[in-house]
This record gives C-alpha cells, structure tokens and sequence, in this order.
C-alpha cells in the first residue's frame, strides 16, 4: 500500500481504537507546521503539515509521522521529532500501520510499543496525575 492508504487502512483504525476522535480527542489530519519557505515573486514552497496531531483538552499531545507498510516505521523518525520540537509536544510517533515507535522527547527515551495511548493516558504521560476539573 501507498502510504495515503496505509494511514486510511491501518493507521487511523488504531488511532480510533485508542479513542481518539470523540469525547473532545481530536485526531487533526494534515496539521500545518510551517506556511512553507518564500521563494520570490510571492511564492511559497508547500507547507510542512504533520501527518496526524493529537488534541486533547485544547493541547497538542502528540505528532503521528506515517510511512507505507512497505516502509521501516523508523524512517519517519527524524520527521517526527522535527515536528514534535516546532509543536513542542512531549510525544511523537512514527508508524507504518505494523509498527508503532513512540519518542519521548523529554526524557529522549524512544521504543516500539503495541498502540497509541488513549487521551486520558497521554495527558498523564505529558502532564502528570489527570486532572478531575476539565
């Protein structure tokens, strides 16, 4: 697959079973980064956009960085701590749908994990004990 269907097929289903989409979680596609470099003559290259950030509590979480299944999940690797560093969000993962790595930019721990935190358990993993007032 194409990496347009492998973050339809396999990436956006594990992003929605850790429940992320609903309850305020929101999974932003195609998040900008950058408005992209000026060029001349009023010209931009192409802006920069995260293939996946999640929101949750009104705050940046985490950045998804997605590479087709036919790729190693780790190519994504260097994309996605750039991104997490201009959102500056703790966490940042790289995935090809097969794999997940997680990046923790703070404590620069990196490792594969089996799926996407839920926002509850994200929030505590950024900030600390969850807090009972929204």
């Amino acid at each position: 697959m194409n990496e347009q269907e492998t973050r339809t097929n396999l990436i956006l289903p594990k992003i929605k079973k850790a429940e992320w989409g609903k309850d305020g979680a929101l999974i932003r596609e195609e998040y900008p980064i950058t408005d992209g470099r000026l060029v001349g003559g009023g010209r931009r290259n192409p802006p920069k956009k995260a293939d996946y950030v999640l929101q949750y509590r009104n705050r940046n979480l985490a950045v998804i960085e997605a590479k087709a299944d036919v790729k190693e999940c780790a190519e994504g690797v260097a994309q996605a701590k750039s991104y997490a560093e201009r959102l500056q969000v703790r966490y940042t993962f790289s995935t090809n749908g097969n794999e997940i790595y997680r990046i923790d930019m703070q404590k620069g721990e990196e490792k594969n994990v089996d799926d996407f935190p839920k926002p509850d358990e994200l929030w505590e993993m950024t900030f600390g004990e969850v807090d009972s007032v929204d």
